[in-house]
């Protein structure tokens, strides 16, 4: 026995029609929705990257910044820098006072 699509009747194969044309969309969505959710995971990834890399950089700045100024803290340095003498306005040192 062969299968006759004459034999059905237009009604029912609207509704056949319809129904393939609804799995068509659903399957249209369902991957829409599954490439959205790959590519938010993908740049949530790489933000995670990127901002936890620049935060590693500034505390290894901040820490190094740290460290120098210990150390600087700790060098005697005054025999290395010799009072100059500078011009000087009175009160202000190294200030030029304009019709004050």
């Amino acid at each position: 026995m062969q299968f006759d699509l004459s034999a059905l009747d237009t009604s029912t194969l609207v509704f056949i029609g319809t129904l393939a044309f609804g799995g068509l969309l659903a399957a249209f969505v369902l991957a829409s929705g599954l490439v959205a959710l790959l590519l938010l995971g993908t740049g949530k990834l790489a933000w995670v990257l990127v901002s936890s890399t620049l935060l590693a950089v500034v505390h290894g700045i901040n820490a190094g910044w740290d460290r120098l100024v210990h150390h600087a803290k700790s060098v005697d340095a005054a025999a290395d820098f010799q009072a100059q003498p500078s011009p000087s306005t009175g009160t202000y040192p190294r200030v030029i006072l304009r019709d004050s």
